[in-house]
């Protein structure tokens, strides 16, 4: 199989609710989608969500990004598999742009870019082989000896913080998993109403916004774990908005709540103090904001700056570079969660939906908000969990959902084509 054409959307889209934490209010995001076509006339779909507070990236650096990369070389290999396409874009590189002024270039800058393509790919090649993503997703996983995951270690040979770690086949297969709800930065008021929301969802895990400025934490864990009750698990998520040498300090008094973990206390810059901040606090530190690339993890692993991993598709570069991560974690005894950037639509969602569905041990899982946050459908199934949480294995080709290709150019505000399809 050969990749045909790519096209490349910039589709804003609108949240039906303000979406608040201690270092950003999003009212609605800037997406690219992406439309890849195969030979056999097979397509998918990816999506990516620039964020220039945890990769780098905006809108305009990933037009700059697609616009400057030259993506032929794509298009002129032949592919025996999904496996082999995805493995493809995981070593495919972009072109070297700049970013906006003023922002710093880390090794996660074009990740979104990266996601969007991948993902594409990885649906389009999957349909084309009449298999799914979560099948690809296993065979990324199956380490014994033959299995196409050796491919992929002989593909990154000499490049040691690629590799799948070298370990027994750990991918788990299941049929359900459980989301988890949150209570983001808000009025006294509304942290109510939210936490009345979640018990009434029946949610077993609950995030709960922390370190906004003008709102007590304290007040705000004592209404959440009232309503919420004793066994439902808090955790906690400050967005960067402390410093080292005062994160005790901040948490102590919001350790009769029982907070279960503790995400991205600090920036990204005092992201090493870490280190001393876990020999202080009993509560396990997450990083997100600072996780962001296998550069990202084996500096915390070294450091040891934290015990969980926040892994997220869109800021972590797609499929292939997330299970490398989850990998990389399990090899060195660290946690994990699958986490999801705010406002996807059902594209990410469904990728989500198969990495949750086949990646074993993850500790929380967020996303598949569609029809409760999200005001524009993409896709013509609704990814939305249900009561508690649970949602379903996807079945089907590739992701296994219908995006709406009319809705997606309706409302694009720009179009690339960046292979436009054989002469």
């Amino acid at each position: 199989m050969q990749i045909h054409r790519l096209t490349a959307f910039q589709v804003p889209i609108a949240l039906k609710k303000p979406v608040r934490h201690a270092s950003h209010v999003r009212h609605r995001n800037d997406t690219i989608i992406l439309r890849c076509v195969m030979d056999d006339g097979s397509f998918g779909w990816g999506e990516g969500l620039p964020r220039p507070y945890v990769t780098g990236e905006s809108i305009e650096s990933v037009w700059r990004h697609l616009g400057e990369t030259h993506f032929h070389p794509l298009r002129e290999q032949e592919f025996n598999s999904a496996l082999e396409a995805a493995l493809a874009v995981d070593r495919f590189e972009l072109a070297d742009v700049l970013p906006d002024e003023g922002v710093s270039v880390r090794e996660c800058f074009g990740n979104a870019v990266r996601c969007a393509v991948e993902i594409a790919v990885i649906d389009a090649a999957c349909r084309a082989e009449g298999c799914s993503a979560g099948t690809l997703i296993l065979r990324l996983c199956d380490a014994g000896g033959g299995s196409p995951a050796t491919e992929w270690r002989d593909t990154l040979d000499g490049d040691p913080g690629c590799g799948l770690p070298d370990a027994a086949p750990w991918a788990t297969p299941r049929e359900e998993v459980f989301y988890s709800g949150a209570v983001t930065s808000m009025s006294p008021a509304r942290q109510w109403l939210s936490a009345i929301k979640m018990r009434l969802f029946g949610f077993r895990h609950v995030k709960v916004k922390v370190g906004s400025e003008g709102l007590s934490d304290v007040a705000c864990l004592r209404r959440v774990r009232a309503v919420v009750g004793k066994t439902v698990d808090l955790r906690l998520d400050a967005n960067e908005a402390w410093h080292c040498d005062d994160v005790a300090r901040r948490m102590a008094p919001l350790m009769k709540f029982r907070p279960t973990s503790l995400e991205q206390p600090v920036a990204h810059a005092e992201v090493s103090g870490l280190r001393d901040v876990r020999s202080e606090i009993n509560v396990p530190i997450m990083l997100d904001e600072s996780l962001c690339s296998t550069e990202d993890a084996e500096r915390a692993i070294a450091g040891g700056w934290c015990d969980l991993f926040n892994i997220r598709l869109s800021k972590c570069g797609g499929l292939v570079r997330s299970v490398r991560l989850a990998a990389l974690a399990r090899q060195h005894r660290l946690g994990y969660q699958l986490g999801c950037q705010v406002g996807e639509t059902g594209i990410l969602s469904a990728a989500g939906r198969h990495f949750a569905c086949n990646i074993p041990d993850i500790r929380y899982l967020e996303g598949s908000f569609d029809r409760f946050l999200v005001r524009d459908a993409l896709t013509e199934q609704d990814l939305t969990f249900n009561y508690g949480g649970r949602a379903g294995r996807l079945a089907g080709p590739g992701l296994g959902i219908d995006v709406d290709e009319c809705r997606v150019r309706a409302l694009a505000v720009r179009t690339m084509e960046l292979i436009p399809g054989f002469v």
